[in-house]
C-alpha cells in the first residue's frame, strides 16, 4: 500500500473511470431522449442501452485477474488506447451496425481499464478506503454528469459521429496521462488457488453481499439514464431538458459520495445501514418516476417533469451512498494479492445490473406499460437490501489490519 504519494499520480485513475461513465452514458442518454416511440420501442431501447455491457460482463474479471499478474498499470492503459480506437468506429454511428460495433468494442476495452483501475485505487488508498472511493465515485459521477450533456450538445451539432470522436480523444488523453503519471504497482507474490478456493472466496458473504448492492444500484443508474430521459421527452421537454435528468442524477451522486467515504473511513457510518439506506433512497426515486409523472393534471411540460428530476436527485442519492461504501467494503475484506480479480469479479456484478435494469424495465414496459417497468426496478433493489452484508467472514484480517465494519 502507498497512501502516502502525491494525490496528483491518483488523478489519473479517476480519470479512467470518469472516461468509462462518460463512455457508456453519453450516448446512452442522447438515445433515450432521442427516443419519442414510448411502448413497443421500450424493449428496443433497453437492448441498445445494454450493448456496452456485453463485453464487460464477460472480460471484466479477466482483465482482473490479469492486472494482478502484470500489475494494473499496463492494463489501463492499454485499455484506455483500445476505447480511443474503438470509438473511431462510432464515426460510421449512421449505420446501425456500426454503432453496435462501436459500443461493443467500448465496452471491451473499458473491461480493462475500469477493474483495473478499481485496483490501483484500492492498492494506494492504505487505511483511507471510503475516502478514496468516493472520490473515484464522484469522477464517475461527473462522467455521468458532464458526458448526457456533451453528447447531447455533441449530438445537436454533428450526429453521434462528432460524439464518437469526443470519445475518441478523451481516451486517448487519459492514456497518454496515466503514461506520464500513475506510478507502477508491482504484481505481488500470490498463494496458488485451487477451484475450491476460487468458489468458496466468491461465495463468502463479504463479496458477495456488496456485489449484489453495486448491482442493484448500477441497474437503477442504466435504467435512469435511458428511461427517465424518454420520460421527460413524453412530458413536452426537448433533447436538452431530457438528457439534463441525468445530469441532477449524476450530480447529486458525485456530490455526496467523497462525504460518504470520509464519514465511513471516520467509523461514523457502518456499512449495512448505509447500504441499505441507499438502497431505500433508490426505491423511493423509482416509485417517485414510475407513479407521479402521469398523475400530474398540468398543462406545464416542466411542471410535469418537476417529479422526474425529484426522482433523479433521490436515485443520485442513494447510489452515491451505497456504492462507495460497498467498494470500501470489498477492498478491506480483500488481500491485496487479489484485488484486481476481486474487483474484476465485481465489476461484472455491476455490469449485470447494468444491463439488467434497461432490459428488466424494458421487458415489463412492453407487456403492462412504463409504470409498470419501474415498480419491477423498484422491487429488485428493494430485494437487494437483503443481500448487505452483516459482517465479514467470522476472524478475517483486512489487509489494512483491521476487520471490515458492518
Amino acid at each position: 500500500m502507498r497512501a502516502d504519494i502525491s494525490p496528483s499520480r491518483r488523478w489519473p485513475l479517476y480519470a479512467a473511470g470518469f472516461t468509462t461513465a462518460f463512455g457508456a452514458h453519453a450516448v446512452a442518454a442522447g438515445l433515450g431522449a432521442e427516443s419519442a416511440d414510448i411502448g413497443l420501442s421500450l424493449l428496443g431501447l433497453g437492448v441498445l442501452l445494454a450493448l456496452y455491457d456485453v463485453a464487460e460482463v464477460f472480460l471484466k474479471p479477466v482483465f482482473g485477474a490479469v492486472s494482478d499478474r502484470i500489475g494494473p498499470k499496463p492494463v489501463i492503459v492499454g485499455g484506455l488506447l483500445a476505447f480511443s480506437a474503438a470509438s473511431l468506429i462510432g464515426l460510421w454511428a449512421d449505420q446501425p451496425f456500426m454503432l453496435a460495433a462501436a459500443r461493443l468494442g467500448q465496452g471491451m476495452a473499458a473491461s480493462a481499464f475500469s477493474p483495473a483501475s478499481s485496483a490501483g485505487v484500492a492498492r494506494l488508498a492504505g487505511k483511507h478506503t471510503g475516502r478514496y472511493f468516493g472520490r473515484y465515485g464522484s469522477w464517475k459521477g461527473l462522467g455521468y454528469a458532464i458526458g448526457p450533456l456533451l453528447g447531447a450538445v455533441a449530438i445537436i451539432a454533428g450526429g453521434f459521429s462528432l460524439l464518437f470522436l469526443i470519445l475518441s480523444f478523451v481516451g486517448l488523453a487519459v492514456a497518454v496521462w496515466a503514461i506520464i503519471t500513475v506510478p507502477r504497482l508491482a504484481p505481488l507474490p500470490r498463494p496458488r488457488y485451487t477451484i475450491i478456493d476460487v468458489w468458496k472466496q466468491s461465495t463468502e458473504r463479504s463479496f458477495l453481499g456488496p456485489t449484489v448492492v453495486l448491482a442493484a444500484s448500477t441497474g437503477a443508474l442504466g435504467a435512469a439514464v435511458g428511461f427517465l430521459p424518454a420520460l421527460a421527452a413524453r412530458e413536452g421537454l426537448g433533447t436538452a431538458g431530457s438528457v439534463a435528468v441525468v445530469t441532477v442524477l449524476a450530480l447529486a451522486s458525485s456530490l455526496v459520495q467523497p462525504r460518504i467515504g470520509r464519514l465511513r473511513d471516520r467509523g461514523v457510518l457502518a456499512d449495512r445501514p448505509s447500504m441499505v439506506a441507499g438502497l431505500l433512497a433508490i426505491v423511493l426515486g423509482v416509485l417517485i418516476a414510475g407513479l407521479l409523472p402521469g398523475a400530474l393534471a398540468t398543462d406545464g411540460a416542466m411542471y410535469r417533469a418537476v417529479p422526474i428530476y425529484c426522482a433523479a436527485v433521490f436515485i443520485g442519492l442513494g447510489i452515491g451512498i451505497a456504492t462507495p461504501v460497498a467498494f470500501a467494503h470489498l477492498a478491506d475484506a480483500t488481500p491485496a494479492e487479489r484485488l484486481g480479480r476481486t474487483m474484476g469479479s465485481a465489476e461484472l456484478g455491476r455490469e449485470l445490473g447494468d444491463a439488467g435494469g434497461p432490459l428488466l424495465v424494458g421487458g415489463v414496459a412492453v407487456a403492462a406499460g412504463l409504470p409498470w417497468g419501474l415498480g419491477a426496478l423498484a422491487l429488485a433493489v428493494g430485494a437487494a437490501a437483503f443481500a448487505a452484508p452483516v459482517s465479514a467472514v467470522s476472524g478475517s484480517v483486512t489487509k489494512t489490519g483491521r476487520k471490515p465494519r458492518v
